[in-house]
């Protein structure tokens, strides 16, 4: 398959070092905020300014720590570039907006799934509004949206209800945006008011799935090792809150999907005859080494996307939880799960076409009210 061309923000090294040279900086990013060299984010920056503070998301700075996880360090001196390391939780950091009066601006450069539920978007809402406060300027260093940004899908989020760090404002879960253009949207339209540049990507189109480009793909997290993972995680996600297995401890999370419980005929029996586009399921079985059901066999299906912008995760995900649900051994907390969901509606008895059917409206508001933040064309 051709690989096209594209430069990532931090790959436009001139515009990089004509907004950064000679500032002192503070750097929110993880493992895969890199060049396309492989050179991290922050050894770029450290050549062509000050760079002072380092933040880093869920994961750690390496990426390496598994979900929920942070490093321990707090302003702690980073080894490569001498700039002191803190990490940002749920709340941000207690002193993100002190911090940030000892530099004159903040880039923004991690690499995003396209998934509401994905945490490094609330960290880059607390940059923000942490910029807005300080009265500094923030950069996001745009990167592609490696699921497409033609689809949007699934339900957008009672921000009033449900709001959290696993999903902050009221859009789709499965968003359609780069991190860029949400940075733009969001600053707009929620109200946050940071004097904010986006440096975007030169030869994406809107259509492009990350692995057709000849950028690197680094883990953006443990558990999204490919372009189909992150595309099962639209859906997938949603089982963190139960007792199913969603893969990880596997070397196929988000694609594996099972427990010890389940009749994985019957599931694949039922899954196949409903007909969904895009997906075949293949009955299989799975041991989890860490996680959940770590050392026991998961019995399930394993989800072979065959054509990508046909196949919808979210609807896929809704038909599923309705077989799962009728095991008596299933288990699900439901707060967790209407906050990945951002509507408490699947505990109850429903009818995924009816449900999907009841958004759409507000779906095709969100698709265009967006719009107009578009920074790509098809």
């Amino acid at each position: 398959m051709m690989k096209h061309k594209v430069l990532c923000g931090i790959d436009r090294y001139s515009d990089v070092e004509a907004l950064l040279h000679g500032k002192r900086v503070a750097l929110l990013t993880a493992a895969s905020g890199v060049n396309k060299q492989g050179i991290p984010t922050y050894q770029v920056i450290k050549d062509i300014a000050d760079l002072v503070l380092i933040f880093a998301p869920e994961h750690g700075l390496a990426s390496a720590m598994q979900d929920g996880k942070y490093g321990d360090e707090d302003g702690a001196i980073h080894p490569d570039t001498g700039a002191r390391l803190y990490n940002l939780n749920s709340k941000g950091h207690p002193r993100l907006i002190e911090l940030m009066s000892e530099v004159d601006i903040a880039v923004y450069d991690i690499q995003d799934v396209g998934a509401r539920f994905y945490t490094y978007l609330c960290n880059l809402t607390q940059l923000m509004r942490a910029c807005k406060e300080a009265k500094k300027p923030l950069v996001v260093l745009d990167r592609p949206n490696p699921i497409g940004n033609t689809l949007t899908e699934g339900f957008l989020l009672d921000e009033s209800r449900f709001s959290s760090f696993i999903g902050e404002f009221s859009i789709p879960t499965r968003y359609g945006l780069t991190v860029g253009e949400y940075a733009s949207y969001v600053n707009a339209e929620k109200g946050i008011g940071c004097d904010l540049t986006i440096l975007p990507c030169d030869g994406w189109r809107r259509g492009m799935y990350y692995d057709e480009t000849d950028l690197l793909f680094v883990n953006p997290s443990p558990n999204i090792p490919s372009v189909n993972a992150a595309i099962n995680y639209i859906g997938g996600c949603v089982y963190e809150a139960t007792n199913l297995s969603e893969g990880r401890g596997t070397t196929r999370p988000f694609d594996y999907l099972g427990a010890p419980f389940v009749d994985s005929h019957r599931l694949w029996r039922e899954m196949t005859e409903i007909g969904l586009p895009g997906v075949v399921f293949r009955q299989m079985a799975f041991t989890p080494t860490f996680n959940k059901h770590a050392g026991e066999t998961c019995y399930g299906v394993e989800l072979h996307i065959t054509e990508r912008d046909a196949y919808q995760p979210f609807r896929t995900m809704l038909y599923m939880f309705k077989h799962f649900k009728s095991y008596p051994e299933f288990t699900c907390r439901r707060d967790g799960l209407a906050l990945r969901v951002g509507l408490d509606v699947l505990m109850d008895d429903y009818d995924p076409e009816k449900l999907l059917l009841a958004h759409e409206k507000s779906l095709a508001a969100y698709s265009e009210n967006v719009e107009k933040y578009r920074l790509y064309h098809r």
